[in-house]
């Protein structure tokens, strides 16, 4: 496993990214990327720190060397649990601001070795690519989602645009196209592609049929960054000002493949239509992902609960009525995702050769919900704290004027606490929720699992797959199978007595 210093190290491999027309020659000293990158390196130092590692690694299955536990595949709800606490203790690290981190691409890593035989034709690579992931603990970011243009059409339609095989080498596929959203792209050490979409791929649709990794470096591999809130604050303040984005942007990308050969090492399928519809649904990743969001999304909110109790502190009102309420509820929410969390772990589901994976239908819980308590956390935040979200000093640069400092101490302090104080607080609230970088995360919560009608429609099939809804059905059948025109059917209750209903005629 490497440490954060050669995480830096290996970013320097010559990828080409792309920022406001610019190509970046190093993303660890851009100021669009760096703080970020440093802030991956912190979990990648974390494994090797004494106080952590053993909450964080554990033995590997493969070989005689250690390795993040959401990388080895679980064999009992206690080394699911394990896995759960190594991921949280990742995630605290960016207080859950940063959802894309090596863990999150480990759900499908960790599942390869269980599945190796899924991936017909590349069982082997899929077997190399488990091992790989548990001694280098890759940072992986995935792509699978197709660009917003005429998704109607089957894939075949859109051959100019969609990531196809458009060529075959004895030593591998030379694949074109282009994949929606590296997440922490211009940061990542391998790009994972592969297609989901609300309608499978079909027979027309053979040459999008790929699963397969590429170095972010390979030839022809381009990354189109969106706007770097990172940047944007190390222009505009401090991180006073913007504790949060100045750090924790993990910038979002349009990864383009042009004429880019993947080795046959590193292909899972090709042409091969059943597997790249089935990857997602019958290998695991979909228990696992859920897994490691949900932590995540915990984690986040332990974060968010005591940013809004401090912010009532200092503004004196934690102790009105209404506004205990409002905080009783989103520490309610908090309690509800470490509890989803939990049970995925303790009641898992059975995986072969004596894996076992978090249970799934827990976690259709937690894909339903969290895009729903996002947004009614931040409006509790616009509300309960409300105008003294805006009604803040610029920047640090007021703090700086000797003339305005005397007016700033006096006017700006909080209920016990200075003004200095005060106005740190609020800027990290106020980070979290109402700049940029707020927005971009609201937007990624919303979205985070799929389209809010596509997770639903998955709770309910995955309900009819497993048995569930024939079980429920038939549990409201017994209790109508109770009783009939003529009265009960059994003789666990008593009928009515026809005495007693002549009073009512």
């Amino acid at each position: 496993m490497m440490n954060g210093k050669e995480y830096l190290e290996s970013l320097r491999d010559g990828r080409q990214v792309y920022l406001n027309g610019e190509k970046i020659d190093d993303v660890t000293t851009h100021p669009a990327y760096r703080n970020a990158a440093r802030s991956i390196a912190q979990l990648y130092d974390a494994m090797h720190d004494p106080e952590k590692k053993d909450t964080i690694t554990t033995k590997s299955d493969v070989g005689d060397f250690r390795t993040h536990k959401f990388f080895k595949a679980s064999t009992s709800a206690e080394e699911l649990l394990e896995a759960r606490d190594a991921m949280a203790e990742w995630t605290r690290y960016s207080y859950g601001f940063m959802g894309r981190t090596p863990d999150y691409k480990a759900a499908f890593l960790g599942s390869l070795g269980p599945y190796a035989d899924f991936y017909k034709g590349f069982e082997d690579n899929a077997r190399r690519w488990y091992k790989k992931g548990q001694e280098e603990v890759p940072f992986c970011n995935h792509t699978i989602v197709n660009p917003q243009l005429d998704r109607h059409k089957p894939l075949h339609e859109n051959k100019d645009v969609f990531v196809r095989a458009v060529g075959e080498r004895d030593n591998g596929i030379i694949v074109s196209g282009t994949k929606m959203v590296g997440t922490s792209a211009a940061l990542t050490h391998y790009n994972f592609v592969a297609n989901y979409s609300p309608q499978d791929l079909g027979k027309g649709d053979q040459s999008h049929a790929l699963i397969f990794f590429v170095p972010m470096n390979a030839p022809g591999v381009k990354v189109i960054s969106r706007q770097s809130y990172e940047e944007m604050a190390a222009a505009q303040g401090s991180p006073y000002d913007y504790p949060l984005s100045s750090r924790f942007d993990e910038n979002d990308a349009i990864i383009i493949l042009d004429n880019v050969l993947i080795p046959w090492e590193d292909v899972l399928t090709y042409n091969n239509v059943e597997i790249a519809n089935g990857f997602r649904p019958q290998t695991g990743w979909l228990n696992r992902y859920t897994f490691q969001g949900c932590t995540r999304f915990a984690v986040k909110l332990d974060f968010m609960v005591g940013m809004l109790l401090k912010a009532t502190e200092v503004a004196g009102t934690n102790n009105f009525r209404g506004v205990q309420a409002r905080i009783g509820e989103v520490i309610s929410y908090r309690n509800m995702f470490w509890a989803i969390s939990t049970a995925m772990a303790l009641d898992p589901e059975d995986g072969p050769e004596g894996y076992k994976l978090p249970n799934s239908t827990y976690a259709t819980a937690y894909r339903t919900f969290a895009p729903t308590v996002w947004p009614i956390i931040k409006n509790t935040f616009n509300e309960v704290v409300a105008g003294g979200l805006i009604s803040l000093p610029s920047s640090t640069k007021d703090f700086l004027n000797p003339e305005l400092r005397p007016y700033i101490d006096q006017y700006y302090k909080g209920t016990g606490v200075s003004a200095e104080e005060r106005v740190k607080l609020l800027k990290m609230v106020w980070d979290a929720t109402g700049t940029e970088f707020g927005g971009r995360n609201e937007l990624y919560e919303i979205n985070y699992a799929g389209n809010n009608e596509g997770i639903r429609l998955d709770a309910l099939k995955m309900a009819n797959t497993a048995g569930q809804t024939d079980k429920y059905k038939a549990f409201v059948d017994q209790a109508m199978n109770d009783y009939d025109l003529n009265g009960w059917t059994n003789d666990t209750w008593v009928n009515p007595d026809k005495e007693i209903q002549k009073l009512f005629t």
